[in-house]
Protein backbone atom coordinates (compact mmCIF):
# COMPACT_ATOMS: atom_id res chain seq x y z
CA UNK A 1 0.00 0.00 0.00
CA UNK A 2 1.86 3.41 -1.25
CA UNK A 3 2.71 5.66 1.56
CA UNK A 4 1.21 9.32 1.72
CA UNK A 5 4.57 11.97 2.48
CA UNK A 6 6.05 14.73 2.74
CA UNK A 7 9.38 16.45 1.58
CA UNK A 8 10.72 19.72 1.18
CA UNK A 9 11.88 20.70 -2.15
CA UNK A 10 14.62 23.68 -3.41
CA UNK A 11 12.16 25.98 -4.99
CA UNK A 12 14.51 28.64 -6.04
CA UNK A 13 17.97 28.93 -5.66
CA UNK A 14 18.50 31.70 -2.90
CA UNK A 15 20.55 35.33 -3.90
CA UNK A 16 22.55 36.63 -0.59
CA UNK A 17 20.43 35.12 2.90
CA UNK A 18 17.53 32.40 1.85
CA UNK A 19 14.26 32.96 2.48
CA UNK A 20 11.01 30.77 3.08
CA UNK A 21 9.86 31.47 -0.62
CA UNK A 22 13.05 29.24 -1.62
CA UNK A 23 11.89 25.93 -0.22
CA UNK A 24 8.17 24.09 -1.22
CA UNK A 25 6.61 21.28 1.11
CA UNK A 26 5.55 19.02 -1.57
CA UNK A 27 3.15 15.94 -0.24
CA UNK A 28 4.16 13.14 -2.43
CA UNK A 29 3.52 8.86 -2.50
CA UNK A 30 5.76 6.14 -1.98
CA UNK A 31 5.42 2.36 -3.11
CA UNK A 32 6.17 -0.43 -1.00
CA UNK A 33 9.94 -1.59 -1.47
CA UNK A 34 11.13 -3.82 -3.87
CA UNK A 35 13.14 -6.32 -4.05
CA UNK A 36 16.56 -4.94 -2.21
CA UNK A 37 14.78 -1.63 -1.05
CA UNK A 38 13.55 -0.64 2.30
CA UNK A 39 11.07 1.95 3.33
CA UNK A 40 12.17 4.16 6.32
CA UNK A 41 10.30 6.47 8.72
CA UNK A 42 12.96 9.43 9.74
CA UNK A 43 12.44 10.39 12.97
CA UNK A 44 15.11 13.52 13.20
CA UNK A 45 16.94 15.13 10.68
CA UNK A 46 20.37 17.03 10.44
CA UNK A 47 20.46 20.53 8.79
CA UNK A 48 24.35 21.87 8.05
CA UNK A 49 26.06 25.05 7.01
CA UNK A 50 27.72 22.68 3.32
CA UNK A 51 23.54 22.73 2.57
CA UNK A 52 23.74 26.76 1.85
CA UNK A 53 26.72 26.15 -1.01
CA UNK A 54 25.15 23.35 -2.29
CA UNK A 55 21.73 25.52 -2.82
CA UNK A 56 24.00 27.58 -5.62
CA UNK A 57 24.16 26.18 -9.02
CA UNK A 58 28.22 26.03 -8.98
CA UNK A 59 30.27 23.13 -9.25
CA UNK A 60 31.56 22.37 -5.09
CA UNK A 61 32.96 19.18 -3.75
CA UNK A 62 29.64 17.89 -3.82
CA UNK A 63 26.54 18.31 -6.53
CA UNK A 64 23.86 21.23 -6.43
CA UNK A 65 20.40 20.78 -5.18
CA UNK A 66 18.26 20.41 -8.31
CA UNK A 67 15.55 22.90 -8.50
CA UNK A 68 11.60 21.63 -7.90
CA UNK A 69 13.43 18.14 -6.38
CA UNK A 70 13.79 17.09 -2.90
CA UNK A 71 16.65 18.47 -0.38
CA UNK A 72 18.78 15.71 1.07
CA UNK A 73 21.26 15.40 4.06
CA UNK A 74 21.40 13.25 6.96
CA UNK A 75 19.02 11.92 9.43
CA UNK A 76 18.17 8.67 10.97
CA UNK A 77 14.91 6.93 11.16
CA UNK A 78 13.46 3.62 11.52
CA UNK A 79 12.39 0.88 9.22
CA UNK A 80 9.01 0.30 8.36
CA UNK A 81 9.30 -2.07 5.94
CA UNK A 82 11.79 -4.25 3.68
CA UNK A 83 12.52 -5.98 0.79
CA UNK A 84 16.51 -6.87 1.86
CA UNK A 85 16.99 -9.47 4.42
CA UNK A 86 20.16 -7.14 6.05
CA UNK A 87 17.28 -5.22 7.10
CA UNK A 88 14.59 -5.46 9.38
CA UNK A 89 10.96 -3.64 10.19
CA UNK A 90 12.23 -2.13 13.43
CA UNK A 91 15.59 -1.57 12.72
CA UNK A 92 16.86 2.73 13.67
CA UNK A 93 19.35 3.20 10.12
CA UNK A 94 21.32 6.32 9.73
CA UNK A 95 21.42 7.86 5.94
CA UNK A 96 21.37 10.83 3.60
CA UNK A 97 17.83 11.28 2.66
CA UNK A 98 16.90 14.05 5.16
CA UNK A 99 14.53 17.02 4.57
CA UNK A 100 11.72 13.74 4.28
CA UNK A 101 9.27 12.36 6.47
CA UNK A 102 9.65 8.79 4.82
CA UNK A 103 12.88 7.88 2.37
CA UNK A 104 12.73 4.90 0.35
CA UNK A 105 16.16 3.77 -1.41
CA UNK A 106 18.33 0.66 -1.66
CA UNK A 107 19.45 -1.24 1.62
CA UNK A 108 22.88 -0.23 0.64
CA UNK A 109 21.65 3.33 1.28
CA UNK A 110 21.14 3.00 5.08
CA UNK A 111 23.58 1.84 7.62
CA UNK A 112 21.72 0.44 11.16
CA UNK A 113 23.16 1.16 13.70
CA UNK A 114 23.32 0.80 17.96
CA UNK A 115 21.21 3.00 20.03
CA UNK A 116 21.17 0.55 23.18
CA UNK A 117 23.34 3.08 24.83
CA UNK A 118 23.16 6.32 22.88
CA UNK A 119 20.14 8.10 21.45
CA UNK A 120 19.73 7.57 17.51
CA UNK A 121 20.31 11.70 16.84
CA UNK A 122 24.04 11.26 18.37
CA UNK A 123 24.87 9.38 15.20
CA UNK A 124 24.17 13.11 13.20
CA UNK A 125 26.53 15.03 15.48
CA UNK A 126 29.13 13.79 18.28
CA UNK A 127 29.34 10.17 16.55
CA UNK A 128 28.65 11.09 13.36
CA UNK A 129 29.87 13.18 10.43
CA UNK A 130 30.24 16.27 13.01
CA UNK A 131 32.96 14.18 15.24
CA UNK A 132 34.33 12.53 12.41
CA UNK A 133 35.03 16.24 10.81
CA UNK A 134 36.31 17.84 14.28
CA UNK A 135 38.50 14.67 14.63
CA UNK A 136 39.67 14.78 11.21
CA UNK A 137 40.68 18.39 11.29
CA UNK A 138 42.69 18.01 14.51
CA UNK A 139 44.24 14.71 14.04
CA UNK A 140 45.04 14.79 10.38
CA UNK A 141 44.85 18.01 9.40
CA UNK A 142 46.51 19.72 12.07
CA UNK A 143 48.91 17.32 13.01
CA UNK A 144 48.08 18.11 16.70
CA UNK A 145 50.91 17.21 19.53
CA UNK A 146 50.61 17.40 23.38
CA UNK A 147 50.85 20.61 24.86
CA UNK A 148 49.68 22.46 21.79
CA UNK A 149 47.46 26.07 21.91
CA UNK A 150 44.23 25.22 19.83
CA UNK A 151 41.72 27.85 19.13
CA UNK A 152 38.72 27.19 17.86
CA UNK A 153 36.03 29.52 15.98
CA UNK A 154 31.94 29.09 16.03
CA UNK A 155 33.19 26.72 19.05
CA UNK A 156 29.28 26.67 20.15
CA UNK A 157 28.19 24.90 17.14
CA UNK A 158 28.08 20.79 16.61
CA UNK A 159 32.08 20.72 15.15
CA UNK A 160 33.58 23.52 17.17
CA UNK A 161 32.06 22.44 20.31
CA UNK A 162 33.20 18.36 19.83
CA UNK A 163 36.57 19.94 18.43
CA UNK A 164 37.44 21.74 21.48
CA UNK A 165 36.64 18.74 23.64
CA UNK A 166 38.56 16.24 21.31
CA UNK A 167 41.40 18.57 21.84
CA UNK A 168 41.62 18.89 25.07
CA UNK A 169 41.21 14.99 25.42
CA UNK A 170 44.23 14.25 22.95
CA UNK A 171 46.55 16.36 25.10
CA UNK A 172 46.47 20.34 24.23
CA UNK A 173 47.61 22.26 26.42
CA UNK A 174 45.19 24.79 26.12
CA UNK A 175 42.11 25.53 24.31
CA UNK A 176 40.34 28.78 23.19
CA UNK A 177 37.13 29.47 21.65
CA UNK A 178 35.20 31.78 20.44
CA UNK A 179 31.44 32.42 20.35
CA UNK A 180 28.19 34.25 19.89
CA UNK A 181 26.36 34.45 23.35
CA UNK A 182 27.37 34.87 27.33
CA UNK A 183 25.39 31.52 27.24
CA UNK A 184 27.64 29.86 24.91
CA UNK A 185 30.84 30.81 26.48
CA UNK A 186 29.48 29.86 30.13
CA UNK A 187 28.63 26.50 28.61
CA UNK A 188 31.86 25.99 26.83
CA UNK A 189 34.24 27.27 30.03
CA UNK A 190 32.48 25.89 32.56
CA UNK A 191 30.65 22.24 30.84
CA UNK A 192 33.11 21.71 28.11
CA UNK A 193 36.52 22.55 29.76
CA UNK A 194 37.86 25.55 27.10
CA UNK A 195 39.92 27.45 29.11
CA UNK A 196 38.73 30.42 27.87
CA UNK A 197 36.06 32.08 25.26
CA UNK A 198 35.39 35.15 23.79
CA UNK A 199 32.23 37.13 22.11
CA UNK A 200 32.83 37.87 18.80
CA UNK A 201 30.21 40.69 19.54
CA UNK A 202 31.87 41.95 22.56
CA UNK A 203 34.68 44.18 20.01
CA UNK A 204 37.06 42.86 17.49
CA UNK A 205 38.70 39.12 17.80
CA UNK A 206 41.90 40.17 16.98
CA UNK A 207 42.25 42.03 20.48
CA UNK A 208 39.76 39.85 22.56
CA UNK A 209 42.28 36.99 21.99
CA UNK A 210 45.56 38.82 22.60
CA UNK A 211 45.63 37.82 26.20
CA UNK A 212 45.56 34.15 25.06
CA UNK A 213 48.01 33.67 22.61
CA UNK A 214 50.28 32.82 20.76
CA UNK A 215 48.06 29.52 19.43
CA UNK A 216 49.57 26.69 17.83
CA UNK A 217 46.31 25.17 15.88
CA UNK A 218 43.49 27.41 14.68
CA UNK A 219 40.59 25.44 13.65
CA UNK A 220 38.38 27.38 11.54
CA UNK A 221 34.84 27.02 11.23
CA UNK A 222 33.72 30.58 10.55
CA UNK A 223 36.60 32.63 8.23
CA UNK A 224 36.23 36.24 7.31
CA UNK A 225 37.73 38.16 10.48
CA UNK A 226 38.63 35.24 12.68
CA UNK A 227 40.84 33.46 10.31
CA UNK A 228 42.83 37.39 10.11
CA UNK A 229 42.87 37.47 13.91
CA UNK A 230 43.93 34.13 14.53
CA UNK A 231 46.71 34.57 11.89
CA UNK A 232 47.80 37.49 13.58
CA UNK A 233 47.97 35.41 16.74
CA UNK A 234 49.40 32.08 15.70
CA UNK A 235 52.75 31.41 16.39
CA UNK A 236 55.45 30.23 13.85
CA UNK A 237 55.04 27.27 12.26
CA UNK A 238 51.10 27.42 13.68
CA UNK A 239 48.73 24.96 11.66
CA UNK A 240 45.40 25.67 10.26
CA UNK A 241 42.77 22.98 9.59
CA UNK A 242 40.16 25.13 7.44
CA UNK A 243 37.13 23.51 8.04
CA UNK A 244 34.08 25.93 7.03
CA UNK A 245 33.48 29.94 6.17
CA UNK A 246 29.93 30.65 7.76
CA UNK A 247 30.72 34.27 8.29
CA UNK A 248 30.50 34.21 4.14
CA UNK A 249 28.29 31.89 2.94
CA UNK A 250 25.69 34.25 2.50
CA UNK A 251 27.15 36.91 1.00
CA UNK A 252 26.57 37.91 -2.43
CA UNK A 253 29.69 39.07 -3.84
CA UNK A 254 33.06 37.91 -2.80
CA UNK A 255 34.38 38.51 0.76
CA UNK A 256 37.86 40.36 0.93
CA UNK A 257 40.42 37.69 2.54
CA UNK A 258 42.39 38.40 5.60
CA UNK A 259 44.56 41.43 5.06
CA UNK A 260 47.31 39.99 6.91
CA UNK A 261 47.90 37.11 4.48
CA UNK A 262 52.19 38.07 4.42
CA UNK A 263 52.35 36.66 8.28
CA UNK A 264 51.35 33.32 5.85
CA UNK A 265 54.90 33.71 5.09
CA UNK A 266 56.96 35.29 7.92
CA UNK A 267 55.52 32.94 10.73
CA UNK A 268 55.96 29.83 8.05
CA UNK A 269 52.65 29.13 8.54
CA UNK A 270 50.46 25.90 7.17
CA UNK A 271 46.73 26.21 6.23
CA UNK A 272 45.09 23.28 5.00
CA UNK A 273 41.15 22.92 3.65
CA UNK A 274 39.77 19.62 4.05
CA UNK A 275 36.39 17.95 3.02
CA UNK A 276 35.85 15.12 5.81
CA UNK A 277 34.67 12.58 3.38
CA UNK A 278 38.26 12.35 1.73
CA UNK A 279 38.96 11.03 5.18
CA UNK A 280 37.02 7.38 5.69
CA UNK A 281 39.93 5.48 6.18
CA UNK A 282 40.01 7.07 9.82
CA UNK A 283 36.15 6.50 10.63
CA UNK A 284 36.66 3.29 12.49
CA UNK A 285 39.49 4.87 14.72
CA UNK A 286 37.24 7.82 15.62
CA UNK A 287 34.12 5.70 16.06
CA UNK A 288 36.35 3.30 18.76
CA UNK A 289 37.91 6.21 20.43
CA UNK A 290 34.84 8.51 20.45
CA UNK A 291 32.28 5.84 21.74
CA UNK A 292 34.17 5.32 24.49
CA UNK A 293 34.92 8.36 25.54
CA UNK A 294 30.79 9.25 24.82
CA UNK A 295 30.05 6.12 27.12
CA UNK A 296 32.25 7.76 29.63
CA UNK A 297 30.99 11.03 30.05
CA UNK A 298 34.29 12.49 28.76
CA UNK A 299 33.00 13.81 25.43
CA UNK A 300 29.75 15.70 26.07
CA UNK A 301 27.57 16.75 23.53
CA UNK A 302 24.74 19.54 23.59
CA UNK A 303 21.14 19.49 20.81
CA UNK A 304 19.33 22.32 19.58
CA UNK A 305 16.06 20.64 18.56
CA UNK A 306 13.48 22.10 16.26
CA UNK A 307 9.78 19.82 15.61
CA UNK A 308 8.53 19.16 12.44
CA UNK A 309 9.12 19.05 8.95
CA UNK A 310 7.38 22.25 8.39
CA UNK A 311 9.71 24.10 10.71
CA UNK A 312 12.99 22.81 9.16
CA UNK A 313 13.55 25.54 7.05
CA UNK A 314 13.17 27.80 10.32
CA UNK A 315 15.77 25.42 11.92
CA UNK A 316 18.03 25.93 8.76
CA UNK A 317 17.92 29.73 9.03
CA UNK A 318 18.62 29.76 12.72
CA UNK A 319 21.73 27.95 12.26
CA UNK A 320 23.02 30.56 10.16
CA UNK A 321 21.99 33.03 12.76
CA UNK A 322 23.69 31.72 15.15
CA UNK A 323 20.66 30.37 17.30
CA UNK A 324 21.86 26.73 17.81
CA UNK A 325 24.18 25.55 20.87
CA UNK A 326 25.71 22.42 19.56
CA UNK A 327 24.05 20.41 16.97
CA UNK A 328 20.67 22.13 14.94
CA UNK A 329 18.05 19.05 14.53
CA UNK A 330 14.52 18.80 13.20
CA UNK A 331 12.68 16.25 14.90
CA UNK A 332 10.23 14.67 12.89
Amino acid sequence: MPTTTREIHLASRPQGWPVPENFRTVTTELPDPGPGEVLVRNAVMSVDPYMRGRMNDVKSYVPPYRLDAPLDGGAVGEVVASGDESLQPGDTVLHQLGWREHALAPAAAFRKVDVSQVPASAYLGVLGMTGLTAYVGLVHVAGLQEGDAVLISGAAGAVGSVAGQLARLLGAGKVVGSAGSKEKLAWLTDDLGFDAAVDYHDGPVRKQLAPYGPFDVYFDNVGGDHLEAAIEHLADHGRVAACGSIASYNDEAPTPGPRNMFQVVSKRLRIQGFIVTDHQDLAGEFYRRAGAWVASGDLKHRETVVDGLDHAVDAFLGLHRGENIGKMLVRL
